[in-house]
């Protein structure tokens, strides 16, 4: 089992003393939220909290991940980075894949690229994408991404997508992995046959293990079933060993800890030395015990 430090939209400055902080008390990775905006007005819904709204999001800091996990990373040798998730299917995948490709290069086999489907109307308007047809832009978007990263020509023609045969330089010399997040069949479906794991935020062990057996099902119909592949999950059964066991029992390779909900509109009140102890407790109370060391 991997253990991922997710810092929930904290004040920007606290980053990277976090990140310091979690390299040191032997978690493996650090992962990144993402939103562009937040609207004046629009429709009111978000997928995963209990009451479905969003107004808990106005006003929160969301960092950029292309431009911060590189700073972090120059500062944690040893911090494995993930996003969860990028919105991908507001982006333009040709620029994205440039972008990937030299985050690749730069931080070499420590990046795992974590990608979803805006659930905001608003995010494709003010990116000037159709909100329409968006399940498909994203499948789309990911064969570009693997495509374009082999460092060969690569040239497509989809129903969204016309682009002709182009080379990127450099290119890392590593695959980097593609990871969905989203608890909807078709999510679950994209990720068995476009990607290299799935990313779940909030789920319980019953409906982990529901989704991750409907994700082995969706493989093996795909054929791709005779790999690896990642399973992610913030989970409030990550924080007794008795739950890592169990996690790790239905499939779970890596839990995202977080000590705060950010999805439930709970504030953000704790100081930075508070969240470093925390980060310290969790590392004393259950990475060392559950590693054995």
């Amino acid at each position: 089992m991997k253990f991922t430090y997710h810092a929930t939209m904290c004040a920007p400055e606290q980053y990277l003393p976090l990140a310091k902080a979690a390299e040191d008390a032997g978690f493996d990775g650090f992962t990144f939220p993402d939103s562009i905006c937040y609207p004046k007005e629009g429709s009111d819904v978000y997928p995963y909290n209990d009451d479905g709204t969003r107004d808990f999001l106005d006003g929160v800091p969301f960092l950029e991940p292309f431009v911060a996990i590189p700073y972090l990373a120059a500062h944690t040798p040893k911090l494995h980075f993930t996003t969860s998730v990028v919105k991908l299917a507001i982006r333009q995948p040709v620029i994205v894949a440039k972008q990937l490709a030299t985050l690749a290069v730069i931080l070499g086999d420590r990046f795992a690229f974590g990608v979803g489907i805006s659930p905001w109307p608003e995010d494709f308007e003010v990116c000037q994408i159709p909100w329409e047809k968006r399940g498909k832009r994203m499948d789309e978007m990911m064969e570009i991404l693997n495509g374009l990263m082999s460092g060969d020509y690569f040239g497509y023609e989809g129903e969204i997508f016309n682009i002709p045969p182009i080379k990127l330089c450099p290119v890392p010399e590593h695959h980097v992995p593609l990871l969905v997040g989203g608890h909807a069949k078709p999510a679950l479906r994209r990720a068995a046959r476009l990607g290299d794991g799935w990313v779940s935020a909030g789920s319980s062990i019953d409906e982990l293990n529901s989704m991750i057996t409907q994700i082995e099902e969706f493989r093996k119909e795909f054929n791709r079933d005779d790999g690896e592949f990642q399973y992610h999950a913030m989970t409030e059964a990550a924080y007794s060993a008795q739950g890592l066991d169990s996690l790790a029992d239905v499939g779970v390779t890596e839990v995202i800890i977080a000590f705060r909900n950010p999805y439930d509109g709970t504030p953000d009140t704790q100081t930075l030395e508070e969240k470093i102890g925390m980060i310290e407790w969790y590392a004393e109370n259950v990475i060392r015990p559950y590693r054995g060391s």
